[in-house]
């Protein structure tokens, strides 16, 4: 099939792909495992904003369900796919962690990294593995060893490098639901042992991981993928996968690629109102986010300083922001429409709003869902 014959998929036919795929269309009976591994993974540059994700998309979700994954060590927090924090499995840390290297080695080469040209890096990250091997250390406290170590460096570059270097995992408490203290770190290799005993890690391959991709945020162009990852050079990627790929095209004639078999509803198929949290790869993982958000709406949700605000979805798109606030032990989720909600869609949210206040926090002495405007 060439682009010209290929199907054109419109804005309201990607929005319903992308919610099915995104387990946003009906909440699912799923694990919270098999749902992180099925998103491959999901951005946890906060602690807690997964825990709403996997609430949103899961039946029955538990919170304390993502806190026993991460004490087993089934599911850990680790830098990834644009070099930032994502929950993810055990399996998808082995298997992706190498493949993400090249982004924190690019950060190495570039202007911030100068400073350690003439560094041993090989040195300097030798040493902090046995530190971190040796307890899992907060960032403050591997500073500090690292200043005594190589006095005349600037400690905080040093560990920046390190952080880069070194695939380092943040070791629970931190990231548990309700829990609190430092982010302390150690190797992925002495979280989880060097080797897999039973063998069932899948070996990193970046095809696997751009199928994996389409299967969870597709159909998508070559730059939605790279967006997603933060890796260049994937339409060669995609070039060698085109025989178990299918083509569309977008309104805008751009070339879109997806595995046959995925769900890709029909665009008038009814979309529950959801609760998106901070962060959500929802949101990330597209270079053209029209399938989700207008540009206008993006750049309210989108800070300057990195932050990505909580949404929610109205007929799939993104309607406005919410947020929770805990004061004298209440618990309050103002929601804030960028226009008006139409009726029916305004009580089924504020429905959505009050379970949500129930599951995350329970112990709150009241509740309250508040509109403003």
């Amino acid at each position: 099939m060439t682009t010209d014959s290929a199907p054109v998929l419109g804005r309201r036919h990607l929005n319903r792909a992308l919610l099915a795929r995104q387990l946003l269309l009906a909440r699912h009976e799923m694990s919270a495992l098999d749902a992180i591994e099925h998103l491959v993974g999901m951005q946890s540059q906060a602690p807690n904003p997964p825990y709403v994700g996997l609430w949103s998309r899961l039946e029955g979700f538990a919170f304390d369900e993502v806190a026993a994954l991460m004490r087993d060590r089934r599911a850990l927090r680790i830098v990834l796919m644009r070099g930032t924090l994502h929950l993810v499995s055990a399996r998808d840390a082995r298997a992706l962690r190498p493949l993400t290297q090249v982004l924190l080695d690019n950060a190495l080469r570039s202007p911030r990294g100068g400073p350690l040209k003439d560094v041993d890096l090989a040195a300097v990250a030798g040493w902090a593995r046995t530190l971190l091997e040796q307890e899992p250390r907060s960032d403050k406290e591997l500073r500090t060893l690292l200043a005594e170590r190589w006095p005349e460096e600037d400690a905080e570059l040093l560990g920046w490098a390190v952080r880069c270097v070194l695939p380092l995992v943040q070791v629970p408490p931190r990231g548990i639901w309700g829990a609190s203290g430092l982010a302390r770190h150690t190797t992925l290799g002495n979280w989880l042992g060097e080797a897999d005993p039973a063998g069932t890690d899948p070996e990193p391959s970046v095809d696997e991981m751009v199928l994996r991709y389409l299967g969870a945020f597709g159909p998508a162009s070559v730059l939605d993928v790279q967006q997603w990852s933060g890796l260049t050079r994937l339409g060669e990627v995609v070039e060698r996968l085109l025989p178990k790929l299918r083509l569309f095209q977008d309104e805008n004639g751009r070339t879109l690629y997806d595995l046959p078999e995925a769900p890709r509803p029909d665009p008038d198929t009814p979309a529950p109102v959801r609760l998106v949290p901070d962060f959500d790869n929802l949101l990330l993982s597209h270079a053209d986010r029209a399938r989700i958000i207008t540009e206008e709406h993006r750049k309210r949700v989108f800070t300057i300083n990195g932050i990505i605000r909580a949404t929610f979805l109205v007929d799939g798109f993104v309607h406005g922001m919410w947020r929770i606030e805990r004061k004298r032990g209440a618990a309050t989720l103002r929601i804030d429409p960028f226009s008006p909600v139409p009726e029916p869609a305004r009580t089924a949210l504020a429905e959505e709003a009050a379970r949500l206040l129930a599951a995350a926090h329970p112990d709150a002495s009241a509740h309250s869902v508040v509109f403003s405007s």
